[in-house]
């Protein structure tokens, strides 16, 4: 795969191969690490290599290399708008290395991913950060990306996803 330039120089994208999982699960661990939720990273190579490069992809990684050297990803999946009636993407990770902060790596990934959303007539671009990251908060607004304070996120797993699984009474 041909590697993408960006308007950085030395800086350039690639989507990521299945050889590139210890390099993605190092960048996961130390995102986790960054966000102080360490103790709930549950991916192994094992996993990433089906989810990302199985029979059914759960998702797409793009790598970003400076002067060849790795320095970030960003890990994405399709989402959809019922009430745009389209597709979109949401990036569920966004990590540059420290050292490789500050000279355009995060804005490299993230104009590459508006571009995708674009070319594959998608009709948004989502994410989530944390509301004590007042760096990446920053960012984010300086791109143009509006917070939705008006929501909420909710999750299931592990006992209470499983309970109301069994709900269901479908075979598990």
């Amino acid at each position: 795969m041909a590697a993408i330039q960006t308007a950085v120089p030395g800086l350039e994208l690639r989507w990521a191969k299945e050889s590139d999982v210890p390099l993605i699960l190092e960048y996961i661990r130390q995102l986790a690490e960054h966000e102080k939720i360490s103790d709930q990273v549950a991916a192994t190579e094992e996993i990433l290599e089906e989810s990302l490069f199985g029979l059914k992809p759960a998702a797409e990684v793009i790598l970003a290399e400076f002067l060849g050297e790795p320095v970030g990803f960003a890990l994405f999946f399709q989402n959809f708008s019922t009430l745009l009636g389209r597709p979109g993407i949401y990036l569920e990770d966004l990590f540059v290395r420290p050292l490789a902060r500050g000279r355009g790596v995060g804005r490299a990934l993230l104009a590459f991913l508006a571009a995708l959303t674009v070319e594959r007539g998608m009709a948004r671009l989502d994410w989530w950060v944390l509301d004590w990251n007042e760096d990446a908060i920053r960012f984010y607004r300086q791109l143009g990306a509006v917070a939705m304070d008006e929501w909420t996120v909710y999750r299931l797993t592990g006992n209470a996803l499983k309970g109301l699984a069994a709900e269901a009474g479908l075979p598990s």
